[in-house]
């Protein structure tokens, strides 16, 4: 019999702030822009992209292509999605 498997959203798994804070931590610490843009655009549709498209004002559509694993977005989309989305991005000195 073979195994039965579902795909898997990350989307499904951020339910509040601190875990999306979290997930964009460790995001971050990898260092690749792309995962960055698609870890923000993977919290978007947690919090529904047509709610964080009005809030920033702009098109879904522009913002599933600049959040995508092949986006790349400008720094003031990343900090309008981020405000959208009750997050914001700090810096810290990098431990050694």
């Amino acid at each position: 019999m073979a195994l039965e498997t579902k795909p898997w959203d990350v989307a499904e798994h951020l339910q509040d702030e601190e875990a999306m804070a979290a997930y964009i931590e460790a995001v971050l610490e990898d260092g690749d822009p792309a995962l960055v843009a698609a870890a923000i655009g993977d919290i978007a549709r947690a919090r529904g992209m047509a709610q964080i498209a009005r809030e920033t004002g702009r098109s879904r559509e522009s913002l599933y292509r600049a959040l995508s694993d092949r986006g790349n977005p400008e720094l003031a989309t990343l900090m309008g999605v981020l405000k959208a989305m009750g997050l914001q991005l700090s810096v810290r000195p990098r431990i050694a």
